[in-house]
């Protein structure tokens, strides 16, 4: 993640002066156009680790889905454009994230949830078919284990944990980290060093 500033993208409320720039993306034959912000991830333009998760990414129509770290909201709002029986919930630290992403969400038409949520705070209860997460990791390892190994917790039996890193700079890592929490990890999608990992509750 490349955002380098005193005032990281996952800062609960960022103080930086609001700048927004739009950009187009497009996925399986849908074109779609997104405001980026200063102080949210994905800044200025589409993440390539975000589209590369989107691309290999697992999802069966009618699932109940949660992009957490969400951004500016571009796996989520994706997600349920293509698959619109989908239930997705789109969630970040971040409130001018939240704030951008439902914008985004109105911007594409589509009809998702926005949440306002440190990690899994804000969904006791909840259980997801798929998670999936470009996780924030400038916050520190503490934080990505946390994502992983509290993860279960949220999933229904033979959900899913979806995430992406680059393998030489800390992937190998989280892919050792979800082997130990679900007893299985692997690679479904790799290029230019990054990697999409997959673990299934058992």
């Amino acid at each position: 993640m490349e955002q380098k500033c005193e005032e990281h993208y996952f800062s609960r409320n960022p103080k930086s002066r609001l700048i927004k720039t739009q950009v187009s993306f497009s996925f399986r034959q849908h074109t779609f156009s997104f405001l980026c912000a200063s102080g949210v991830f994905s800044a200025k333009e589409i993440d390539f680790a975000t589209a590369l998760l989107l691309e290999h990414a697992q999802i069966q129509n009618g699932s109940n889905v949660l992009d957490l770290g969400c951004g500016i909201g571009i796996i989520g709002i994706a997600i349920k454009k293509v698959f619109p029986q989908c239930h997705v919930i789109l969630s970040d630290v971040n409130k001018r994230a939240c704030n951008i992403s439902k914008k985004n969400a109105e911007k594409n038409e589509v009809l998702v949830e926005i949440a306002d949520s440190d990690c899994y705070q804000a969904f006791s209860g909840k259980e997801f078919d798929t998670i999936l997460t470009n996780p924030p990791h400038h916050a520190g390892r503490k934080v990505v284990y946390r994502i992983i190994e509290e993860a279960p917790l949220y999933l229904k039996s033979g959900g899913l944990l979806q995430l992406v890193a680059k393998h030489n700079k800390g992937g190998k890592m989280l892919q050792k980290k979800m082997e130990e929490v679900f007893g299985n990890a692997e690679i479904i999608g790799r290029k230019a060093g990054f990697c999409v990992y997959i673990s299934k509750k058992k």
